[in-house]
């Protein structure tokens, strides 16, 4: 077991939490309740697909083309759900994460290159999360993006100071940020009054229309899967509950998958629920160009109420804090597992969020750098999808866990359109087409 594997077993979850665990996988503690040991990894993982890029694609989704692109929300969501699972996989079989593994299988060159874009990759998702939360902050409460984002930092760093008690009290913190912005949107769907019909229809039936539908369809897929989340989700399984035996193995991704599926379902109906919501208000021919967080929170004031808009601007601050805490979390698994050596923990959070604050301090245009992060994410996130399916798919790593013919072509197949997508939405971004 590596030294990070040792420290989680023994530190990242309390000895109560390990023996309610092992009373599961003994099949002492049975019902709905038996999964709450194995809650927190995907939880905390979920929020990559509920950040504020989540928020601006499906608002504008909504917006410009009614509930037409629901099933484009869904399809992400299922893509999402395995190569999470996957990712979480990984670590319980191997005791390791992605990172770790890059690191001892990969030749140096490539480890050092992987490295270098997965950090970059890191800084350009905490950049976009933090002006997420910054936003929120000027509009709920008047300050200026530079208050803001030192704010952010400010209390991202913080919630960050409760891993030194273990896992458990932050996974509870993100849960309940989490539980903040599903609440937050199923208000906003009973003020919207939405068509429930049309929303079956959308989720069902596929539909591309013209050249602007194909490209944010493209951008909501492109935007979906973070590499920030495929990195530290194996991170988090890894050693967490320590099993003793492939049966041990077995029972515990057992309880990981239907973690993986309740946590991103509860993402995906609420990335549904925006989109769902910027179609009932929006969609109706004279909003229909709200493409923005601060336009639609400028618009939903007049059409809902201001306590409508309020909720809306507290889903969003909840949606910033939380991913950026998640980012800054990535950001240091990265570092910490290509490097191989004990980094400071206060240093390898200052390399992950200090950007974000430089770029807001020094006044550079938020949409600008918004897209600028997302062409970094397009570049970074083939890798770790690559890494993840050599590494699942090796049996000499995996032995009886290795990925079976069904997994192993949904994977190629879900890696292969991440691809291409992120490729059209590179060529969209740089050419303006």
């Amino acid at each position: 077991m590596t030294e990070v594997a040792k420290r989680l077993s023994a530190g990242s979850t309390s000895a109560q939490t390990r023996e309610a665990a092992s009373a599961v996988i003994a099949g002492r503690r049975r019902g709905p309740l038996a999964l709450l040991p194995f809650l927190g990894p995907a939880v905390i993982a979920s929020v990559a697909y509920m950040d504020p890029g989540n928020f601006a694609t499906n608002i504008q989704g909504g917006a410009s083309f009614g509930y037409r692109l629901l099933w484009v929300v869904l399809f992400a969501n299922l893509i999402a759900m395995l190569f999470q699972a996957l990712s979480a996989k990984l670590g319980i079989v191997t005791g390791r994460n992605l990172a770790e593994l890059c690191r001892k299988y990969f030749p140096k060159p490539v480890v050092i290159f992987y490295w270098i874009v997965s950090e970059i990759a890191a800084m350009a998702t905490d950049l976009a999360e933090f002006l997420g939360a910054t936003i929120g902050f000027n509009l709920l409460f008047g300050l200026s993006l530079g208050i803001g984002v030192i704010l952010t930092a400010a209390l991202t760093y913080s919630i960050l100071l409760v891993e030194r008690r273990g896992f458990r009290p932050i996974e509870m913190v993100i849960g309940a940020l989490v539980g903040v912005m599903a609440i937050s949107y199923l208000v906003e769907l009973v003020d919207a009054h939405p068509a429930w019909r049309e929303i079956g229809h959308g989720l069902l039936v596929p539909w591309i229309g013209g050249r602007e539908s194909l490209f944010l369809s493209v951008g909501i897929v492109g935007a979906t899967i973070m590499p920030h989340a495929i990195y530290l989700h194996s991170y988090l399984t890894q050693g967490r509950v320590v099993a003793r035996g492939l049966h041990e193995k077995r029972a515990i991704m057992s309880w990981s998958n239907r973690e993986v599926v309740i946590a991103l379902s509860i993402a995906g109906l609420v990335n549904i629920a925006m989109m769902v919501m910027a179609a009932s208000v929006f969609h109706d021919g004279v909003h229909d160009n709200v493409a923005s967080i601060e336009t639609a929170y400028a618009t939903l004031t007049p059409l809902l109420g201001r306590a409508a808009a309020g909720v809306f601007l507290i889903s969003l601050f909840a949606s910033g804090v939380s991913s950026s805490v998640v980012g800054t979390m990535a950001g240091q698994v990265i570092m910490q597992g290509f490097v191989g050596w004990r980094i400071p923990l206060w240093f390898r959070r200052l390399v992950t969020m200090l950007p974000a604050v430089i770029v807001v301090v020094a006044g550079f245009d938020t949409t600008k750098v918004l897209i600028l992060s997302q062409v970094v994410l397009s570049f970074a996130l083939p890798l770790p999808l690559f890494a993840l399916m050599i590494f699942t798919n090796r049996r000499s790593l995996m032995g009886d866990f290795v990925n079976g013919r069904v997994t192993m072509v949904a994977g190629a197949f879900g890696t292969v359109v991440i691809l291409a997508l992120n490729l059209v939405l590179l060529f969209q971004m740089l050419t303006g087409a």
